[in-house]
């Protein structure tokens, strides 16, 4: 068996392009693929480091973010992403400020970690982090949960002759 991983940060057309599975949020899979989870739910949250809130008060509620200084996500499209929330029963998205915009979560991360700003990731990026005391969540009661990633595949590309449908 031969493996050759490819990551691309913006959705591909895996069939077209060659590849025999792809990995993406379970919410974005083709209706056309089957899907298998790799994870059910995904949360997020908002982190800082001890020295980003050294003489700054945590944000209570998302607005209290437009007076943050945020590390803004740029999306593989080009445009920015924008932080999602839920408050009294309803979705809340927030193009946050910011002085540094990036498009990778592991600089968004290391950024974090510098103290430069506030970052939206994934748990699994700051997990270890929060244990460690060296980034501090949030807003935990504003992040609503998304679709887990799931491994997806073309759903007639390889089956042997006697399974096809």
């Amino acid at each position: 068996m031969q493996v050759d991983l490819v990551t691309e940060d913006r959705p591909i057309d895996i069939v077209a392009e060659g590849f025999d599975a792809g990995v993406r949020p379970g919410d974005t899979v083709p209706a056309d693929m089957i899907a298998v989870h790799l994870e059910r739910i995904q949360a997020s949250a908002v982190v800082g480091s001890p020295a980003y809130f050294k003489g700054r008060a945590a944000p209570k509620t998302p607005q209290d973010l437009l007076r943050h200084n945020c590390i803004r996500a740029r999306m593989p499209s080009g445009g920015m992403y924008r932080w999602e929330f839920e408050q009294d029963g309803r979705v809340i998205t927030l193009d946050v400020p910011g002085q540094l915009t990036l498009d990778d979560a592991s600089l968004m991360l290391e950024a974090a970690l510098a103290g430069t700003g506030l970052a939206y990731l994934a748990d699994w990026w700051i997990d270890k982090s929060v244990r460690q005391g060296k980034l501090r969540r949030v807003l935990d009661g504003f992040i609503p949960s998304s679709a887990g990633l799931c491994l997806y595949y073309p759903s007639r590309r390889y089956n042997p002759p006697d399974c096809a449908p």
